[in-house]
């Protein structure tokens, strides 16, 4: 399976952007797809994820009603919608994905494919 992560860029404190992710390779049908971030000099963080077949969500604290996660189970595709952007969002996001039942869905460990990482840059 291969991940593409695009949409991310140079932003204003207070924009939007929208990630996107496609999943190319194989029979599609994750069990769950998620994105991370890494800030400058700090380890890879949870930021959301979403189930494939319910789009049940998940979001870490710091980005609840911020961030909105979706998926396009006919284009293989999910999404990150940005909102509300602050400078501590800077960070090279990461998608990934899992085809194994997994809970753990705030942990890199559950995730076996990764996208290449694109980033974001919010000014103040």
């Amino acid at each position: 399976v291969q991940l593409q992560a695009s949409g991310g860029g140079l932003v204003q404190a207070g924009g939007s952007l929208r990630l996107s992710c496609a999943a190319s390779g194989r029979t599609f049908s994750p069990f769950a797809m998620a994105w991370f971030r890494q800030p400058p000099g700090k380890e890879r963080e949870f930021v959301a994820a979403i189930r494939w077949s319910s789009g049940s969500t998940y979001y870490a604290d710091s980005v609840k009603g911020r961030f909105t996660n979706s998926r396009d189970n006919a284009k293989n595709t999910f999404y990150l919608q940005i909102d509300s952007l602050k400078p501590e969002d800077t960070a090279v996001y990461y998608c990934a994905l899992t085809f194994r039942l997994t809970y753990r869905y705030n942990q890199t460990a559950a995730y076996e494919y990764w996208g290449q990482g694109t980033q974001v840059t919010v000014s103040s």
